[in-house]
């Protein structure tokens, strides 16, 4: 029982919680299973939801076999971003906070996330984002990292 309601609390958490919404675009099979789903590499798409003009792209494994099939399987904390200007930034990267939260996903039932956070170098006019894991690895989370430096913007 308190485990059910622990992954109601979670569940609700992330209904709530601040950040972009992701477009699935597609998943790739990666290991056959003879009983279950296969795993698989899944690609989402998200817009920065302070910075129009900005798209991300994340890459997740996702565990497949019964466990998958039904939701109960622990995703590995293995993913990869990348972020691009795909129109004009007009946004004041000065008003922007130093680092903010703009995406979160559920990868377990249980607790375990990843998460996207927008950084700001205004020294060097960039937008930094960078995903981790909140799950500790060997002392330290999984993260990967993408830059977007803000440039002009031609309509092309």
């Amino acid at each position: 029982m308190k485990y059910i309601w622990l992954a109601a609390a979670s569940g609700l958490l992330m209904l709530f919680s601040p950040g972009a919404k992701a477009d699935d675009i597609a998943c790739i099979s990666t290991t056959f299973r003879l009983v279950g789903a296969n795993d698989k590499v899944c690609i989402s798409a998200f817009d920065d939801p302070k910075v129009p003009g900005v798209a991300c792209h994340i890459s997740q494994a996702k565990t497949g076999g019964l466990k998958g099939t039904f939701g109960l399987a622990e995703d590995p904390s293995r993913f990869s971003i990348a972020c691009r200007q795909v129109g004009p930034i007009s946004v004041d990267i000065s008003k922007l906070a130093d680092d903010e939260k703009v995406y979160s996903e559920s990868t377990s039932l249980f607790f375990k996330h990843t998460h996207v956070f927008r950084a700001v170098d205004k020294k060097r006019n960039t937008l930094v984002y960078v995903a981790i894991s909140d799950r500790v690895v060997d002392g330290s989370p999984y993260n990967a990292i993408s830059t977007v430096p803000i440039m002009p913007w031609n309509g092309r």
